[in-house]
């Protein structure tokens, strides 16, 4: 299947995606908000009528009011979950769609390229910060639509029988708004900080559970219990920060929404006792008409004060995008190829490099090898040995020269099928998590017990199966959980054993090993060769480098060492 394209237009590109879903939830939901002034009519003419008497038979005259009221509140509250349904749907697909787009701009990008993002960072984003769109999408965009126009309609509705109520309103609303944007801004920098300091946390927990071994054998467990602490401490008090101005807006929208109802009973108080006797279009104010003005009164600043408790959703939102946003864009080099599940590249396994430039790293002339040759890249730390492997591999696009494989130049075009041809044994091997055999059948039949056992006997790694609890039924996690880093690298030489490709491709092999286990470890390699594949290994290892037919050499040599 084809990877997702690069190009993605960034978050807002997916939200417009799903417009139109999002819209329409929020226009049913608005129209929801409308329902609620013809059950405030219901009940302020039958109260009217009862208290008035003119309502014949008591009992009578409120049945038929109670069955409106509960048929349009059955109304609104389907009409509101039907809404918030659509959006929530809308708001999950989303997200699923970022994270799809994420995914795929991550695995296409070259584990190689020091521009990579952390994938504590990408962990974090995908799977927490994402998550922050939902309310934006789902509360925000319904509760600005509601406050656009539910207060005005409202505000009609009671200026409808009071002039004076519906100035009391517009006189109180305006002010939510303006001290909502004041609120707002710190809001939005708190938010700001909060999410930035939650994916530190997140990258922190995933660095240290990968080196949780490392961790207990140098005895820095409570260092580490300490960077967590200060790490958590500085969460606590941004997430605190951002709870402080919540509640801060929420006691501003609550004192000016409780003053605005507070003079509309007291002004329909007074104008049914008769003490004020201007305001209303019929004089003297009725009953049903300041019952109404006065159920409706709430509902003016509820809209209001939805969208000022959505304005935090906003904040998070916006800072979550822009760090998507820079995600997909300033993510690293892609590999080479499109993902597709093609076919082996055809042809004898020859590989040509020609002045080689990726960065810093720098492969001078022309290096021809042969199927069948083995051939050590050496040279100092961090001169780019790892490197000159991943663009033989394609795993990298190299800024200048080319590499040519089974007579093709490597592109787009042909890394896929040549990769198809190419086995690599990683100085620190990836697993899936399920069994050894799995593991080591990963490219085939792990119902083929002989092939793996072949294949076992190769890499000498027949006593790390037997030494493991469940021999080859044991299961690994990804980082090898369970067996050593000597063990995890002969299992490697296995799995590439097992694959049977032409091309095996080692990095630092033996490096960090004890003699024995590097030794076989490279018996185990040298045998791949012997049986017809081309071996280049990136090794810092005389003894390994001393038993390779070629040797590339990159950067200053110390002697004759590697």
């Amino acid at each position: 299947m084809t990877a997702p394209q690069t190009t993605t237009p960034g978050l807002a590109g997916l939200i417009a995606g799903q417009s139109r879903r999002l819209r329409v939830g929020a226009l049913v939901s608005t129209v929801a908000g409308f329902v609620w002034i013809a059950q405030a009519a219901v009940v302020a003419v039958a109260v009217d009528r009862l208290a008035g008497g003119q309502a014949g038979n008591p009992l009578a005259a409120t049945v038929w009011p109670a069955i409106g009221f509960v048929c349009l509140a059955i109304l609104r509250a389907g009409l509101e979950a039907f809404g918030s349904g659509l959006a929530r749907a809308a708001a999950r697909r989303v997200v699923a769609s970022a994270r799809g787009a994420l995914a795929g701009r991550m695995a296409r990008d070259s584990a190689f390229d020091t521009a990579r993002l952390p994938s504590g960072a990408v962990a974090a984003l995908a799977a927490d910060k994402l998550e922050a769109l939902v309310p934006y999408l789902t509360r925000y965009r319904t509760a600005r639509l509601r406050a656009a126009v539910l207060p005005l309609a409202l505000v009609i509705a009671v200026a409808w029988e009071s002039w004076v109520a519906a100035l009391v309103l517009l006189v109180a609303g305006p002010l939510i708004p303006l001290f909502m944007a004041l609120v707002g801004m710190a809001a939005k920098e708190a938010s700001e900080k909060q999410m930035d300091e939650i994916g530190t946390m997140n990258a922190l927990m995933l660095d240290r559970l990968r080196a949780i071994v490392d961790i207990r054998l140098l005895g820095a467990v409570d260092h580490v219990a300490r960077d967590f602490d200060r790490s958590a401490g500085r969460l606590r008090a941004k997430t605190m920060a951002v709870l402080r101005i919540a509640f801060l807006s929420s006691a501003v929208l609550e004192l000016f929404s409780a003053l605005g109802v507070a003079m509309v009973a007291v002004y329909v108080g007074f104008a049914l006792l008769g003490i004020l006797t201007f305001g209303a279009w019929s004089q003297p104010l009725t009953l049903a008409g300041g019952l109404f003005a006065l159920m409706l009164a709430p509902d003016f600043f509820q809209p209001l004060r939805d969208f000022a408790a959505a304005w935090h959703d906003k904040a998070a939102a916006d800072a979550v995008t822009r760090e998507f946003d820079a995600a997909m864009v300033e993510a690293a080099a892609p590999i080479l190829g499109r993902g597709d599940a093609v076919a082996p590249l055809s042809g004898p396994a020859d590989i040509a490099l020609d002045g080689l430039r990726y960065k810093t790293v720098s492969l001078d002339g022309h290096h021809a090898i042969p199927p069948g040759t083995t051939v050590a890249v050496t040279g100092p730390s961090g001169v780019g040995k790892s490197t000159v492997l991943a663009m033989i591999a394609g795993l990298l696009r190299p800024d200048a020269g080319s590499v040519r494989v089974a007579g093709e130049p490597l592109d787009d075009g042909t890394a896929d099928a040549w990769r198809a041809r190419v086995a690599w044994v990683g100085q620190r091997p990836v697993f899936i998590a399920g069994s050894v055999r799995a593991n080591v059948a990963l490219t085939g039949d792990p119902t083929d017990r002989a092939g793996i056992d072949r294949a076992l006997a190769l890499a000498a790694a027949e006593t790390v199966v037997e030494t493991l609890p469940r021999g080859l039924d044991a299961r690994l996690g990804e980082t090898g959980h369970g067996i050593s880093g000597g063990e995890a690298r002969r299992l490697g030489v296995a799995r590439a054993a097992f694959a049977g490709r032409d091309v095996i491709l080692a990095d630092e092999p033996t490096a960090d090993l004890d003699a024995e286990t590097a030794e076989a470890v490279t018996e185990g390699l040298l045998q791949l060769a012997a049986d017809g594949a081309t071996l280049i290994v990136a090794t810092h290892d005389r003894a390994l480098a001393g038993r390779m037919d070629v040797r590339i050499a990159l950067g200053e040599q110390d002697g004759d060492g590697a």
